[in-house]
């Protein structure tokens, strides 16, 4: 298959990373059909996929017309079947679960067409843990994006049993919908960002989990010296605290590491009040206005 063959890309799990992805496609003129479990979570996602677009166009990344064109473009549905009919290329974003993410493709390696290729969105797994339980090792690769709300940047991560043609496809494809592309040479937990970001993560964590100072410190202390706009749990609240639980747990019991264990149990009690972060306006701060965000954070003095 070449680039000009792809028309139709399935994206599986329709959560915050899958809604920026899938628009991101729809955007650079492919379709696109979200596949979820439940028509209740498809039906919030193209809210907010239709809310993420009217951003877009207010900040000028595309025209009122163009941002019909795209939604135009987007269907959702909880058949497999009929998500898999026609798809050209997948990405996938569920749980960060080797053993869910390979049921999830062996499902659909069974519905999708052969010339179907297969790629993930895996923050810190590596292809090869799940190759295999594809059904098409040699047409899977990572293919994994950071926020496209504010980033362009996408990784390309081949497994040793990924095709050569197919790798290069991915990176046109990736191309082809506006983003600088990666290109890992080999298999590494985390990519290249994300190897560093999950670093920072789980120093903060450690910290907070010990109780040597706030989260809020923690945090001044990241962005006064770095003058980044906001520090490591401001970072973890836009990337999901579910998600940064998930990876951390799943770290944490495949070393048997007690101090990492610690960050996960740290993070749970976050998720189990449902305080996921950004996404559910309530995570380590308060949405839409974080605490981190207003002038006065750094000198730790807040006015009433």
């Amino acid at each position: 298959m070449k680039l000009e063959d792809i028309k139709r890309v399935l994206i599986l799990g329709a959560g915050t990373m899958g809604q920026q992805i899938g628009l991101q496609c729809a955007m650079h003129g492919y379709d696109v059909v979200y596949y979820d479990i439940s028509q209740e979570i498809l039906d919030k996602s193209l809210k907010r996929i239709a809310k993420l677009g009217s951003w877009y166009a207010s900040v000028g990344r595309l025209t009122q017309e163009q941002l019909q064109q795209s939604l135009a473009r987007i269907s959702a549905t909880t058949d497999p079947a009929e998500a898999a009919r026609e798809a050209d290329i997948i990405n996938e974003s569920v749980p960060e679960n080797p053993d869910i993410k390979g049921k999830v493709f062996a499902r659909f390696n069974d519905l999708c067409p052969e010339r179907t290729i297969f790629t993930t969105n895996t923050s810190m797994l590596v292809p090869s843990m799940f190759a295999d339980a594809t059904g098409r090792p040699e047409k899977f690769a990572a293919l994994h994006f950071h926020d496209l709300r504010a980033t362009n940047v996408v990784d390309v991560m081949p497994h040793p049993g990924t095709s050569p043609e197919v790798a290069d496809l991915i990176h046109e494809f990736a191309k082809s919908i506006g983003l600088v592309v990666i290109m890992l040479h080999r298999e590494n937990h985390g990519y290249v960002f994300n190897a560093m970001l999950g670093d920072l993560f789980l120093s903060a964590l450690r910290l907070a989990s010990r109780n040597i100072t706030s989260i809020e410190d923690i945090d001044r202390a990241w962005m006064g010296v770095t003058l980044m706009p906001m520090g490591p749990f401001g970072i973890m609240d836009q990337v999901g605290l579910n998600t940064v639980w998930n990876i951390t747990e799943y770290w944490a019991g495949r070393r048997k590491d007690p101090q990492a264990q610690a960050c996960a149990d740290f993070l749970k009690q976050y998720v189990e009040k449902g305080h996921l972060g950004y996404k559910t306006n309530q995570g380590f701060y308060s949405y839409p206005d974080p605490a981190y965000a207003r002038p006065d954070f750094l000198t730790g003095i807040e006015k009433a």
